[in-house]
């Protein structure tokens, strides 16, 4: 049964009595009021004009007044306070007197003053004539409730909905104002460096919350720097007085706002994140009502600001590079397009700077990968502090980096990249106690002569990068068009390279080593790749092949070498053409390749060669190459049997130490020595000194290059064994040299 309609035929005055004298026991009427005296929640009964007649237990209990005190006054007039939302008030008396009543949540009193949220159903009482005689409400305390449900859905959904931390922090301090309006609520981060830093507060002046951001935590930082220091709750319930408010009360004050109640905001794992205060325009500290906020509120706000902090921490991992802390290729290319945009709407010219590191690859191999990473981190940070806040600096990939100057011409792009240079070559102290130099090439790009996009940009200052380092390293150039054509024509070349070795384009020529008296017998051949294209003519192997390295194609051109020289050398063999040994030149990166001795094994085998038909010939650089796996390669294909030569030997003497500790057979006089023995004493002195060195290592000496009868008879006097060169014959195609062959034997007569 319904309280209205119970009570809508009982005099308000008869129930006042009837409770107040406990007669009637047994009297239903009587017991149902008995419940209601003991209930929890507020009742009252008000006359015609809403004046109170009775109230029962429940609401002595909620609002500390007794039935006497209230009896013949309005509900308002007993518990509206200074924040009650009065015109909910008189709406709910406007509506007292239509069916159904009025009902609402709103801010009430108790008499010593406290704050309570109460949900008020209020419903009419009409006499036996419809005449409205009047009213019964019902007021439940919903302050936690309140909290809770307003404070926590609001809070989540806000959540849900990706909104911005500062206008969660925002909704917070603006829901617990509405909860407690004698409040001004403050939010605060403490940051990474210790700092406060304001994420709400919106009842605060603005100057105040600027003037304490950046403000270091501390044990005497007002009521929340201190709290964050100390980890626990300040109250502070007068700001004049107070020593911990001193350096601070000058900011506050004038604004009326006198004490101060704040409260850590902390992690799971007990990390303060920040702190959450309440200020006061009286000379007070917190209540019940307060307190309850403040332990929601907390709850809430570390799960926010926890959630913004993995938001950020993979935010970072995916945008900024975990090594450096620069932005990665992404966030560099999402700014960069930003900044180009903005200077061509501003028609302003912006340089963009290509920072490849010199020789970085060595310091990975030589030092280690943890040196290389202690490298990059330096100079990462010496790239950041260099450039202008407005500029921009991330890493492209590996020791690539990328600087975009906004409003920079040239001469200052010059001058910009001057700085960046010095800067990097400044001495570097590894872990190891290795100390250094490093040195950059930098190629620039100009907006808007060399592009108008990111991608032109950044591909003419690659341009200009790899010209900078072809130029000597360590230094800068500006891109220019004669860069972009030679890139147009490499492009075309490697195109052309790669069609060639699907269409078995490329051939060997083989060119002649001979010994012996005159260079009688013939001692091997050496196979030099030749590329005839149908419209490009003869390309050079000083072109193709380093071409074929820089380009990755350079095992695929080997492969090819190799099994085109064993079948070659399998169809003489069949054909009972004498060839003693073929020599096939090996690439530096072959060696880096730990498949090189199975693809040398297997081609022997499949052509039936014996190990000893094959040479094959590595430059100094494969000697030097501290990669990992090059010496157990060198050792796998001498293992085999197969020889292998030094090839140019002496034009640097840096494989001079390897010499005693290589499994080689050969070395190879560089022709640039045989070339000026007529008129070089240089040449003469290290030309015996190589092949002095190749005797006493018990070595053969292969001398390449030999044109005239004088270089042959200087070598071949002084102990060399086998030569190379024009004197005897270029390079054959295999039928060529089956023909010299044949004509070199019927000159020899029978």
């Amino acid at each position: 049964m319904q309280p209205s309609r119970l009570l809508a035929v009982v005099d308000p005055e008869a129930v006042s009595a009837n409770v107040g004298h406990g007669r009637n026991k047994e009297d239903p009427l009587h017991q149902l009021l008995e419940v209601v005296n003991q209930s929890d929640n507020a009742f009252i009964v008000g006359g015609p004009d809403t004046r109170i007649s009775f109230a029962n237990a429940g609401f002595t209990s909620m609002f500390g007044y007794t039935l006497d005190e209230v009896v013949g006054r309005t509900v308002s007039d007993c518990l509206a306070g200074p924040h009650t939302d009065m015109p909910a008030v008189e709406r709910i008396k406007r509506e007292l007197r239509q069916p159904g009543g009025g009902r609402a949540d709103i801010l009430l009193y108790t008499k010593l003053g406290r704050p309570l949220w109460v949900s008020i159903v209020a419903n009419p009482l009409f006499d036996a004539d419809g005449q409205f005689a009047g009213v019964v409400g019902v007021l439940a305390d919903i302050t936690q409730t309140k909290m809770h449900e307003v404070l926590q859905y609001k809070l989540l959904h806000a959540m849900a909905e990706e909104l911005p931390l500062t206008q969660l922090m925002d909704l917070v301090c603006r829901e617990v104002e509405h909860i407690a309006p004698e409040v001004a609520a403050s939010i605060l981060a403490v940051d990474v460096q210790g700092q406060l830093q304001p994420l709400a507060g919106p009842s605060l002046p603005s100057e105040f919350s600027n003037a304490i951001a950046g403000v270091p935590i501390g044990p005497d930082v007002g009521s929340c720097g201190t709290a964050a220091w100390r980890g626990e709750p300040v109250i502070v319930t007068d700001i004049a007085t107070d020593p911990l408010w001193a350096p601070y009360k000058d900011l506050i004050l004038p604004h009326g706002l006198v004490a101060c109640w704040s409260s850590p905001i902390k992690a799971h794992d007990g990390r303060v994140l920040g702190t959450f205060a309440f200020y006061y325009r009286t000379l007070r500290g917190p209540d019940a009502l307060h307190q309850r906020l403040i332990d929601v509120s907390l709850h809430l706000c570390a799960l926010a600001m926890e959630r913004e902090e993995s938001r950020a921490h993979i935010h970072h991992l995916a945008f900024y590079d975990a090594l450096t802390s620069l932005p990665n290729r992404k966030l560099l290319r999402i700014k960069a397009e930003r900044a180009v945009a903005e200077a061509q709407r501003a028609r302003e010219p912006l340089a963009l700077l290509f920072v490849n590191i010199d020789r970085f690859k060595h310091v990975n191999e030589e030092q280690g990968h943890g040196a290389g990473d202690v490298l990059l981190s330096e100079i990462a940070n010496r790239l950041s502090q260099e450039v202008r806040g407005r500029d921009l600096v991330g890493r492209q990939a590996g020791d690539e980096f990328v600087a975009v100057l906004s409003g920079c011409t040239t001469e200052q792009a010059a001058a910009a990249a001057e700085r960046l240079l010095a800067a990097i070559a400044a001495p570097v102290g590894l872990p190891s106690g290795v100390t250094i130099h490093p040195n950059a090439s930098v190629g620039v790009a100009m907006l808007p002569e060399d592009g108008q996009d990111f991608d032109t940009l950044l591909r003419k200052a690659d341009l200009a990068m790899r010209q900078a380092k072809h130029d000597g390293r360590g230094c800068l150039r500006f891109f220019n068009d004669a860069m972009n054509r030679r890139t147009l024509e490499r492009l075309s070349l490697e195109a052309a390279l790669r069609a060639a070795l699907r269409l078995g384009q490329l051939r060997l020529h083989y060119q002649p080593q001979v010994s012996g008296p005159a260079g009688s017998v013939l001692y091997g051949v050496e196979a030099l790749a030749r590329w005839e294209h149908p419209q490009l003519g003869s390309v050079s192997p000083a072109q193709f092949i380093p071409l074929a390295e820089e380009c990755g194609l350079i095992d695929e051109l080997t492969r090819w070498g190799l099994g085109e020289a064993c079948r070659q050398m399998a169809d003489w063999r069949a054909r009972g053409v004498v060839v003693p040994r073929v020599a096939v030149n090996v690439s530096a990166r072959n060696f880096q390749n730990p498949g090189l001795t199975g693809l040398v094994a297997e081609l022997l085998r499949q052509h039936g060669l014996h190990p000893q038909d094959l040479t094959l010939e590595m430059t100094e650089s494969v000697v030097m190459d501290t990669t990992e796996g090059v010496p157990a390669t060198i050792e796998a294909v001498h293992a085999l049997g197969v020889h292998l030569s030094l090839d140019d030997f002496g034009t640097g003497y840096s494989s001079l130490g390897y010499l005693h500790r290589l499994p080689i057979h050969e070395l190879k006089l560089d022709k640039s020595f045989v070339q000026d023995l007529a008129d070089s004493a240089a040449a003469r002195a290290l030309t015996n000194t190589v092949l002095r060195i190749g005797d006493g290592l018990d070595l053969t000496v292969v001398a390449e290059g030999v044109e005239t009868q004088m270089q042959a008879d200087f070598l071949t006097t002084r102990g060399c064994r086998v030569l190379q060169g024009y004197l005897y014959a270029r390079p054959l195609p295999a039928d060529g040299l089956e023909q010299w062959l044949r004509a070199r034997h019927a000159e020899a007569g029978p």
